[in-house]
């Protein structure tokens, strides 16, 4: 899925983007960091996951006692999910870069690690182009 394909498919999410926000691969496809990813990973406030429940999605209580949702084949949803904070892209709520380096560092696969290497060559890639300015 590349950013226009996340976009287009949370413009016609029916919820409100003030309870949502885009984390992890989602992120740094929205960033520009990586050009896809395979699915679009939310967190969401309670009030949002509360709605969720009502509206019949399934669900599993996470061992921290929060709530995790898989809506159709490419939405999963995560309630309280939030390091940092939340940034518009393109009008899209996403986690803040800190906010997703502090994620990749606590989730610590070998996947994470090597998108910790995207990130900072992102941030470097950033500052370097700010500089030339």
């Amino acid at each position: 899925m590349k950013k226009a394909d996340i976009i287009e498919k949370l413009h016609s999410f029916p919820y409100d983007t003030k309870d949502y926000w885009v984390i992890t691969g989602g992120a740094m496809v929205m960033y520009g960091i990586r050009e896809e990813t395979s699915d679009i990973d939310l967190g969401c406030t309670s009030e949002l996951a509360d709605r969720l429940e009502k509206d019949g999605f399934l669900y599993q209580i996470k061992p921290d006692g929060t709530r995790w949702f898989r809506i159709g084949s490419d939405i999963e949803v995560y309630e309280n999910w939030l390091y940092e904070s939340v940034e518009l892209v393109d009008g899209i709520p996403v986690i803040s870069i800190p906010g997703l380096i502090a994620m990749k560092q606590t989730i610590g696969r070998e996947k994470d690690k090597r998108d910790l290497k995207l990130i900072e060559e992102y941030l470097h890639r950033s500052a370097r182009t700010d500089l030339e300015k």
